[in-house]
């Protein structure tokens, strides 16, 4: 039975949450979470120490043997070998092209297989298994909200971050059409009410002609995206995340005759896919 249980970590800017996850089933141990903040402008002995505190303690509320751990890691990152290449991101500068697997074993009373991934590429794979679709041959993610990210999954093999944010779009990039700074500054010029997020103006405006026309035009971007993505990689498989995700229903109700042309999940593990996906590492 011990083979069967993973501890996995989602490692962020401030945070690392830790938790031991059974690769049979899927399921998250519960008691066995463990979330702490992080300073990542501290040195690495400190961040390493911080780190495994976390996993360590995760592994202690787990009556059974662990001996494999799999993180999600942010990039710029060497996932194959373990090195960080984080530099000038206000964050882990102090791991710049250090051996992470190393530094953390070190910190760690017992050794463990170490295995690395995206933490775009986590949220994919964790949505992926934990909601039985492996049998999909190729699998593409998409997160909505602050940013866009973007990943890629193929059956036998793991996700990996696809980049495509800075992909030209328009006068710009799709990141600049996609993400909640769109909505709200095109909600402003529509009406001439700046709202903070994409909540209040689904909240307060929806119905209206602006609020119809803003999604209109949301809409035909994300179109347009989901179309090079899927050229681009040849799947019309999709699991969308992220904050703006939470109101696909409204969403998808515009344009719905292009959007069905693909077919399309919404992720329902928010932050607990990274830490499945990190844990399936061991299971491809």
């Amino acid at each position: 039975m011990e083979n069967n249980f993973v501890v996995a970590s989602d490692i962020g800017g401030t945070h690392i949450t830790s938790a031991v996850v059974n690769i049979n089933t899927w399921q998250i141990l519960e008691n066995t979470i463990s979330r702490s903040h992080v300073n990542s402008h501290s040195d690495a002995k400190s961040i390493f120490s911080s780190w495994c505190s976390s996993i360590s303690r995760a592994v202690d509320l787990c009556e059974a043997q662990v001996t494999k751990l799999g993180i999600a890691m942010p990039g710029p990152f060497d996932y194959e070998n373990g090195i960080s290449l984080m530099k000038n991101q206000d964050k882990y500068d102090s791991l710049y092209q250090l051996n992470v697997s190393n530094g953390i074993q070190k910190n760690l009373i017992n050794e463990k297989d170490i295995r690395f991934i995206n933490d775009a590429a986590a949220f994919l794979q964790g949505e992926i298994f934990a909601g039985h679709l492996e049998n999909r041959p190729k699998v593409l993610g998409i997160t909505l909200g602050t940013g866009l990210g973007s990943a890629v999954w193929e059956k036998g093999d793991k996700a990996f971050d696809a980049d495509l944010w800075c992909t030209p779009y328009k006068n710009s990039i799709f990141e600049e059409f996609l993400v909640t700074r769109w909505l709200t500054k095109r909600f402003h010029e529509l009406t001439g009410i700046q709202e903070e997020g994409f909540r209040d103006i689904l909240n307060k405006h929806i119905g209206s002609n602006a609020f119809d026309e803003l999604l209109q035009e949301y809409t035909n971007s994300l179109y347009d995206f989901l179309s090079y993505f899927a050229e681009k990689h040849q799947s019309k498989t999709f699991i969308l995340g992220g904050n703006i995700t939470n109101a696909w229903d409204t969403i998808k109700t515009y344009n719905s005759a292009k959007l069905s042309e693909f077919e399309i999940f919404t992720g329902k593990y928010a932050e607990k896919a990274a830490i499945i996906g990190a844990a399936s590492l061991f299971k491809i």
